[in-house]
């Protein structure tokens, strides 16, 4: 089956390519060349399809460099708590998903996505708030940077939680004047995620399926899991016994885990579906003021800055896990002192294990990864995905925890291009959603939701920009020679955009549309 598309740019973004081309013709799901229509008509067998883009770009597909599949597919069976302002708000959507899905006395709730830096008076609920706002229900509220949340008293009950329950390490349980307040934070609220009771086998699936979509209307062909636990393998079986993949999906996992998900996704008939290595968390969120910092956070608590949640000896016994195992190695760091950890225990364990070096080690997030950190991991091996869409959603909070000449060289890409350091960019789904315009925006313009301009001079060229969503995102994942630009014999990944985001004024990057997803070929956005 062969199909030609004509009409409109064909941007290869293979590296030091000539002006756009005009014409892409595909084979079996791959590309078979790249040229004129004229050119390509006299390669093409007869009754090629026929696809006009009407003056609309042809891109290779948008690659997901980080984010979390499983938690986007349960984003829609949870309540979405984006925006508001009140206590009074949060209650009114709740009651309004309990009208629309009536649920047993006693079953969970859960909402995301809250931001009290949204709230009228920058505060979440209080602990009487929270124990108004779903009676009869255990009640769990993720904060939007996923690294935190709120209890309502049921679920701290279903949970085991007392005043008197020790925090795990890396984590804290909130208590005041001998009462809990029902604040989890980092390794205290992913526990009690993981209590959560699952959703039933029909409404996984369908969220899946809805997870999946989003990430097709983004542009997006090539999906990441970026934490697998053991408690999200029942559904990892289901999604792979019902076939329901048509997006490539790698799986990064904890390393608890690694073993099982190995076996369950290299037994055969894993369609799609492919494991990528190990994740760990070296520290928390900037925002949320949890990122492990070198130079103390502003504002209260004088001194204080953030904490890492791991030890130097766990690791570095991570990263020889991963050399033993010969895969990638994704570690969640964003402050410099999480970076320096990282860059610490790498350099340690590849003198031991230098196979380290090739397996492209990534620093996720890496929000205030310093020049000289940079030029260390270059030397390394590493590479780093950053978060560049914090310019906009958390530049001005970053502004008050940091002050301007921290906050500003946030997602430092442009120190990265000076060193050397390849990197990537995602949005961490569901802490945002993925809109890799937006992306392509943030990292060109660094533009705060207060309109202020942060950090210019690490803004980047949308050709640098774009070629992080593609290229280097390809070639983090070691896929280089198969995705991430238009060239004979490379998958058939593509996205059209209504405008070639070459060619239109930066501030116009952020409102490309996506008409169309093509994964191997097959148009997986609209649905046909």
């Amino acid at each position: 089956m062969q199909t030609l598309f004509f009409g409109g740019d064909v941007v290869t973004m293979e590296p030091k390519a000539p002006a756009p081309a005009q014409a892409l013709l595909l084979e079996n799901g791959a590309v078979r060349a790249v040229g004129s229509p004229d050119d390509l008509l006299r390669q093409a067998a007869d009754g090629v399809r026929r696809v006009d883009l009407q003056g609309a770009a042809l891109l290779p597909a948008f690659i997901d460099a980080h984010s979390h599949f499983t938690q986007v597919a349960h984003s829609f069976l949870q309540v979405s708590l984006s925006g508001v302002r009140s206590a009074r708000e949060i209650r009114e959507r709740l009651e309004a998903f309990l009208r629309k899905q009536p649920l047993a006395p006693g079953a969970w709730v859960t909402a995301w996505d809250l931001d009290p830096a949204d709230m009228a008076n920058g505060q979440p609920p209080d602990k009487a708030e929270l124990d108004a706002l779903c009676p009869g229900h255990p009640l769990l509220i993720r904060h939007k940077s996923g690294h935190m949340g709120w209890c309502n008293g049921a679920a701290l009950q279903a949970l085991g939680i007392t005043p008197q329950t020790p925090a795990p390490d890396g984590g804290k349980i909130g208590v005041q004047d001998g009462q809990l307040t029902g604040y989890l934070e980092e390794n205290a609220f992913f526990n009690a995620l993981r209590a959560v009771p699952a959703p039933e086998k029909q409404a996984l699936l369908g969220a899946y399926r809805c997870a999946q979509a989003l990430y097709a209307s983004h542009g997006i062909a090539t999906v990441q899991e970026g934490m697998c636990t053991k408690e999200m393998l029942p559904a990892y079986r289901l999604l792979l016994e019902e076939d329901l993949l048509k997006l490539d999906l790698v799986v990064y996992t904890d390393l608890a885990c690694f073993t099982e998900v190995w076996a369950l996704l290299q037994g055969g008939g894993c369609r799609h579906c492919r494991i990528g290595g190990v994740k760990i968390f070296l520290d928390g969120s900037p925002q949320g003021r949890t990122a492990w910092m070198r130079t103390p956070y502003l504002g209260r608590d004088p001194g204080y800055c953030g904490y890492g949640v791991m030890t130097d000896e766990a690791v570095c016994d991570a990263f020889r896990f991963a050399a033993e195992k010969k895969v990638q190695l994704l570690a969640h760091c964003n402050g410099d002192a999480a970076c320096e950890q990282f860059l610490r225990c790498l350099e340690k364990t590849e003198a031991q294990y230098p196979i380290l070096k090739n397996l492209r080690p990534v620093l996720i997030h890496a929000q205030f990864l310093q020049p000289e950190q940079a030029k260390r991991a270059v030397a390394l091996g590493a590479a780093a995905s950053f978060f560049v869409a914090h310019v906009y959603h958390w530049g001005d909070v970053h502004l008050q925890n940091f002050g301007p000449a921290r906050a500003e060289n946030i997602s430092p890409a442009a120190d990265a291009m000076r060193t050397g350091l390849r990197f990537s960019f995602h949005q961490d789904a569901p802490v945002l959603a993925p809109d890799m315009p937006e992306t392509l925006w943030c990292a060109v313009c660094r533009q705060t939701k207060a309109g202020r301009t942060l950090g210019k001079q690490q803004a980047i060229a949308a050709e640098d920009a774009l070629a992080a969503v593609t290229r280097t995102a390809a070639w983090q994942y070691g896929e280089e020679t198969k995705k991430g630009t238009l060239a004979p014999g490379k998958r058939a990944d593509l996205v059209v955009l209504d405008r070639n985001p070459l060619r239109v004024p930066p501030e116009e990057l952020r409102a490309l549309r996506v008409l169309a997803t093509y994964k191997d070929g097959e148009q997986v956005f609209p649905n046909e």
